[in-house]
């Protein structure tokens, strides 16, 4: 009778403990991925000297303030590899090595650009030729036609060697792929040229096509065959717009490509690494459509510098630098890294106060730029956390102390969002924008402060690419409607959704060419209005009933007046929509708020930028009507978010004293104060705390 058992037993066993086997990796793996964890730390370059005692008393230092990372290695490509073929890694290996015994996990940063000197040199076709037709020394970062096949060739052999030899070494946390993507000048190469070419033969097949969708019959512009094509800036002339917009679209995807390309070769060398980037794509030197990335999922930490100015008591600039995070995120759940952080000239405070902010955006790191204060180079005048000397001042004290804080409520972070609002971006909208008073990513900026004042959270999305899983949707100066993002507006409206538009909104098709059916266009009939034209407020104010001058206008909603300004107003005419807000001040009643049922849902229009203050009045009753959650109830000035059911953190931005009302007694978990239902938070101070 034993026996019958024993071989079934012991494969049940044997099931059974391969399937703990299994849980356990996959266990250890997710944890790596997803661990509830803050880092703080530090940019360290320690290819300036190599010296291996000042490296061993800087990361002394480091361990002494608590820090948990440090990123290395960016901008630094010769560093590794200073002649072509001969790599040299043996004075790195070392300083991975004095991280790890430190416990100091490593963002390593595979520097594909900028090229080294010697690389410029053996193939000059990575040299960037400015709109005049210049070949430009790279005398600064970023110069390289990233494009170039042979620049590529190199790039990637580079990150193939600097990622075969640390994918396994315990200090690393992540590999960085590359750095600020969106930086540097667009070349205009002939070798640039002809990828242009063949970019456009794949995208139109025939010279017909192409003709069309660049109206080439305007102006005599007429495409012949394809080798007639040149690029649309000439010096400084720009072509037309359809043309631009091509051509932008070409850069993007060259740089996408090869971001594309070295992630896959990191793939391959580490598959188990985290990825990571500093992602500044909207640089006005270039500016790329990051939304290809962002939604692969293969950016497994996205990333930015955090830079939000020095000011402590000014909250502009930190509004831009977590609207940068916001735009870098999309809507991707993992969690985000500030790879670089202020230091420079911060008024005293001031980063403490940004870090605490960043947390409520999804931020996981708090990275530091930078270490020491450099001896060379563009940015040897910028400050870091040592002076020039190699010691310590008061921001890295600052940097100590969040170090020692973020320590106490770590293992609840980092926060995951859970927003009910989305914010429409597209990169062909930006580019297209350029025509207009109000650029779209400047609409995209006022809808997110809505959200910032009230605490609400949010996500800006690439509609195309979106499930579109929110209670409202605002679509702010969103310039190029291109069908599928057309057809997503109408399904979400349709089923239930309401969405908001402003003007410069469906002006172009995808192809930039100003739509000859009503506006807005492929969504007239969703918004039940067309619009027509705009009008200038400057000239029309001639006529003003209230002899308003220059750009003022006078709205009235719902029997609220609200003064305002803008540039342009549309002029809307009503196609079945509700109007519900009127321009007062002007010759005529002109109808600028207007609501239409299509479907199950709601679509609004404004006919006036999103900056205009008639948003906020509008949002309101959206939040109310839509049943939008909000954030917790706080004095204006601070921020808060519920983390989860019991833990709420706050943050006065302000420089006044802050009265909070909280719903039962709680404990701080950062002061170790205990609280009565009321809080008083001082002058830019920050608050965790743990409901009874």
């Amino acid at each position: 009778m034993k026996n019958r058992f024993i071989v079934p037993l012991f494969i049940c066993l044997s099931v059974f403990t391969n399937k703990i086997i299994v849980f356990i990796i996959a266990f250890i793996f997710c944890t790596r991925i997803s661990a509830q964890n803050l880092y703080v730390g530090t940019n360290y370059h320690p290819h300036d000297d190599k010296n291996l005692e000042k490296i061993k008393k800087d990361i002394s230092l480091m361990k002494d303030a608590g820090f948990k990372v440090v990123r290395m290695g960016h901008l630094a490509w010769d560093s590794y590899e200073p002649t072509e073929g001969n790599f040299d890694f043996g004075w790195f290996d070392s300083v991975m090595d004095m991280m790890n015994k430190a416990g100091i996990k490593v963002i390593l940063d595979i520097a594909i650009r900028p090229a080294p000197i010697w690389l410029h040199h053996k193939y000059p076709s990575i040299d960037v030729v400015d709109a005049n037709g210049y070949r430009m020394y790279p005398n600064h970062r970023y110069m390289e036609d990233v494009g170039d096949p042979m620049y590529q060739k190199y790039a990637l052999r580079f990150a193939n060697e600097i990622s075969r030899r640390y994918a396994n070494h315990p200090a690393l946390l992540a590999f960085g792929i590359d750095n600020e993507s969106g930086d540097g000048p667009i070349s205009y190469s002939e070798t640039v040229r002809q990828r242009f070419i063949s970019w456009l033969q794949n995208k139109y097949i025939s010279v017909d096509k192409l003709n069309a969708a660049w109206a080439g019959q305007r102006w005599s512009r007429r495409i012949g065959n394809f080798e007639e094509i040149g690029l649309p800036v000439s010096g400084s002339i720009i072509g037309a717009p359809e043309r631009i917009l091509d051509f932008r679209r070409f850069i993007s995807d060259e740089v996408n490509g090869i971001l594309f390309k070295v992630i896959e070769v990191v793939n391959r060398n580490a598959p188990k690494a985290l990825l990571n980037t500093n992602a500044w794509y909207y640089s006005p030197l270039k500016y790329i459509d990051y939304a290809d990335i962002a939604y692969s999922g293969k950016m497994t930490r996205e990333g930015c510098g955090f830079y939000p100015g020095s000011s402590l008591t000014s909250n502009w600039g930190l509004m831009d630098a977590l609207f940068g995070i916001s735009r870098i995120q999309f809507e991707s759940n993992n969690p985000f890294w500030c790879s670089e952080f202020t230091t420079m000239n911060a008024v005293p405070g001031s980063i403490r106060k940004s870090a605490y902010a960043t947390l409520m955006y999804g931020n996981q790191t708090v990275c530091g730029w930078t270490w020491q204060s450099m001896h060379g180079g563009e940015e040897q005048y910028l400050e870091g956390m040592l002076d020039w000397d190699g010691i310590p001042n008061r921001k890295y004290d600052e940097y100590k102390q969040i170090a020692s804080e973020f320590k106490k409520i770590s293992k609840f972070f980092p926060y995951k969002l859970k927003p009910e609002v989305g914010m429409a971006f597209s990169f062909p909208s930006q580019i297209a924008s350029a025509s207009f008073p109000e650029q779209h990513q400047s609409q995209l900026q006022s809808c997110f402060n809505l959200c910032y004042y009230r605490n609400l959270d949010s996500r800006i999305v690439d509609i195309s690419k979106s499930n579109l899983n929110y209670k409202l949707l605002f679509v702010p100066g969103l310039t190029v409607m291109d069908s599928v993002t057309a057809d997503k507006i109408r399904k979400y409206v349709s089923d239930g959704g309401t969405v908001v538009m402003t003007s410069n909104s469906a002006i172009v098709d995808e192809t930039g060419k100003v739509f000859s059916s009503t506006r807005p266009g492929r969504l007239s009939d969703v918004f039940g209005i067309r619009v027509a034209n705009y009008e200038e407020t400057e000239a029309l104010n001639e006529l003003s009933r209230k002899s308003y001058t220059g750009k003022k206008l006078e709205i009235n909603y719902k029997g609220q007046f609200l003064d305002t300004e803008s540039s342009r107003f549309d002029v809307i005419y009503t196609k079945g929509a509700k109007v519900l807000a009127n321009l007062t001040s002007l010759d005529k009643d002109y109808p600028i708020v207007t609501c239409n049922k299509y479907g199950k849902g709601l679509a609004f229009y404004i006919g006036l930028p999103a900056n205009t203050g008639i948003l906020d009045l509008l949002f309101d009753d959206l939040i109310k009507e839509l049943s939008i959650k909000k954030g917790p109830e706080v004095p204006k000035g601070v921020m808060a978010r519920y983390i989860d059911n019991k833990h709420i953190l706050y943050l006065n931005t302000s420089n006044e004293k802050k009265l909070i009302m909280i719903p039962t007694k709680a404990k701080g978990l950062l002061s170790g104060r205990h609280y009565d239902n009321t809080i008083q938070l001082e002058p830019f101070e920050p608050e965790f705390i743990e409901l009874e």
